[in-house]
């Protein structure tokens, strides 16, 4: 069966001309050294620097001692509206979870966020008004909540986030000592905190 004419040729090598070719000049005949091997063999005696993340002085082996009533609970938008979907009243509901007084924060990320959702979500920027609700200004550029939580709780551990959010989860899960809040069944679970009313079994 004859091949199609447009179809290349299996396993077809790039040509190449030999170093022992006459149109080579003598400068150019010799093999190119190898600049990377040289770079990779480093001397026994060379010290080498590597960046490591500074560790918090608030965690006490995976324990977080800045951790402790009233809680502190930074809310995502999404947390929010599965709430209501729910019918749940957050603070209250909060408060059954960890036994404990609870103050939820909304940063101004997650106020734009609401906001921007339009008239379908004008419950949860009413709820999200609440005085109870206490507002944390935020100095960066654009509305994008996740990373401003992500970094907010990388540097303050008194935090725990409480969201549904399961990309916005993974990324806290890689920040040691940081509990997650989030809804199972038709009520409020939290990650990393094993005396509280919903935790699950480990």
């Amino acid at each position: 069966m004859a091949r199609p004419k447009g179809q290349k040729r299996f396993a077809e090598m790039k040509r190449m001309i030999k170093l022992t070719d006459a149109r080579l000049k003598a400068k150019d005949r010799m093999k190119p050294k190898n600049h990377d091997k040289k770079q990779e063999k480093k001397s026994i005696g060379e010290i080498t620097e590597k960046k490591v993340a500074p560790v918090t002085s608030a965690l006490f082996f995976r324990y977080n001692t800045q951790l402790g009533p009233p809680y502190h609970i930074l809310i995502d938008t999404n947390f929010i509206n599965f709430s209501i979907k729910v019918k749940l009243d957050i603070i209250q509901s909060m408060m059954d979870c960890l036994y404990a007084k609870c103050t939820p924060y909304i940063t101004d990320c997650v106020m734009a966020e609401i906001e921007k959702l339009g008239a379908k979500y004008r419950v949860a920027l009413r709820i999200a008004k609440d005085p109870r609700f206490e507002r944390l200004p935020c100095s960066h550029k654009g509305s994008y909540a996740d990373d401003c939580i992500v970094q907010r709780v990388t540097q303050h551990k008194c935090y725990i986030v409480a969201t549904c959010d399961r990309e916005l989860k993974q990324r806290i899960r890689k920040i040691p000592g940081v509990p997650i809040m989030y809804l199972h069944g038709h009520r409020y679970t939290i990650e990393r905190m094993p005396d509280a009313h919903g935790a699950p079994r480990v």
